[in-house]
């Protein structure tokens, strides 16, 4: 039975307080020169930063901070949290310094993004690496949030985070996979599945679906996110090791001839040749017209020559109910049983 958000309020509650209160950020490298952050405890400080566009009023901001709080954390506003230039959220200087900042700030345990957007790509030239990972911190963003996690996975060797920004509230499903992933992982962790669905005579849930475009089983580091922004990267320093991942995939507002595209692009490249598997989430709010492949048909299209397991529906993307899906830790995609498993806990 699925519990309620009051059950798991409850039991997040508990468990981050017997996490015990938070000291500096105990991030550990591993032997293969991944650094896990610190997992999310009770009374840790979150940083919030808008690294892309900024919300439509202040008052959006002020309830990030309080999401955060009601979490059980405290929060800390960036120090240009609330500028505004056009479409961006100050320039790119104070939006890099906030980010920048906000790793070196050692009251600071997490940082979490307000929201996406544009103008994540502009600020890759200027991050401080070196200094992020020296002061390695978690990280949590999607959408155009996307470049930011990936650079600084590949530059560092830093877990970022896929997953829920604080300018929406969590669905009671939301809030279940953040705290398995972030509060709570255990040594394998089944991330994406669909929500519980009460299936009667007569109803069945037609919405959230899994599909095995390729079946079969493979293992790999995670790297993807948002297609757009990922095709963005290629070409640039910045380019994610696509060698043996498992890539992870999902946007919004693309409609099937525009993921084709991308797709296309990411094929003649060789990346998506180069991958053990890909996980497709949630290609929401696609525009459809008379003339056209359904989604569907474009990804069994580019993916299926590839000959790698390719699973379609997971629960990532700009859809209410999302997962946390954490960049560089090893996975397992199982194309046979629907299912995407972390193979490691992404937080120490």
């Amino acid at each position: 039975m699925a519990l309620t958000r009051r059950e798991l309020f409850g039991t997040l509650a508990a468990m981050v307080a017997a996490a015990g209160m938070p000291g500096q950020a105990g991030a550990a490298a591993t032997n293969s020169g991944l650094i896990k952050p610190a997992r999310l405890r009770a009374g840790m400080t979150i940083g919030l930063v808008t690294p892309a566009s900024n919300a439509p009023e202040n008052e959006d901001l002020l309830a990030a901070m309080d999401f955060v709080r009601s979490l059980g954390f405290q929060a800390k506003a960036s120090p240009n949290l609330f500028q505004r230039n056009q479409y961006l959220a100050g320039n790119d200087r104070q939006r890099a310094e906030d980010l920048n900042q906000m790793f070196a700030d050692p009251e600071v345990d997490a940082i979490f993004c307000v929201r996406g957007g544009y103008g994540s790509g502009r600020l890759l030239r200027d991050l401080a690496y070196d200094s992020i990972a020296d002061n390695p911190k978690l990280l949590m963003g999607y959408s155009d949030i996307t470049a930011i996690l990936n650079a600084i996975n590949l530059r560092t060797g830093l877990v970022t985070f896929h997953g829920p920004m604080a300018g929406s509230n969590l669905s009671d499903y939301s809030y279940e996979q953040y705290r398995r992933v972030l509060l709570e992982p255990e040594q394998e962790t089944r991330v994406g599945e669909p929500p519980a669905f009460e299936t009667r005579p007569g109803v069945v849930d037609r919405e959230n679906r899994v599909t095995a475009i390729v079946k079969g089983i493979a293992e790999g580091r995670l790297v993807g996110g948002n297609l757009s922004l990922l095709v963005t990267l290629l070409g640039t320093p910045f380019e994610p090791d696509f060698e043996n991942a498992i890539l992870f995939l999902e946007d919004v507002d693309e409609p099937p001839y525009s993921v084709d595209r991308m797709l296309t692009h990411l094929w003649l490249t060789g990346k998506l040749e180069q991958v053990a598997g890909i996980a497709f989430g949630k290609f929401s709010d696609a525009d459809y017209d008379s003339n056209t492949f359904s989604m569907e048909q474009v990804i069994r299209d580019r993916c299926e020559p590839l000959d790698v397991p390719v699973l379609r529906g997971l629960m990532f993307g700009h859809v209410e109910d999302k997962t946390v899906i954490p960049l560089g830790v090893r996975a397992r995609v199982d194309a046979d049983k629907g299912s995407l498993t972390l193979l490691e806990p992404a937080v120490v």
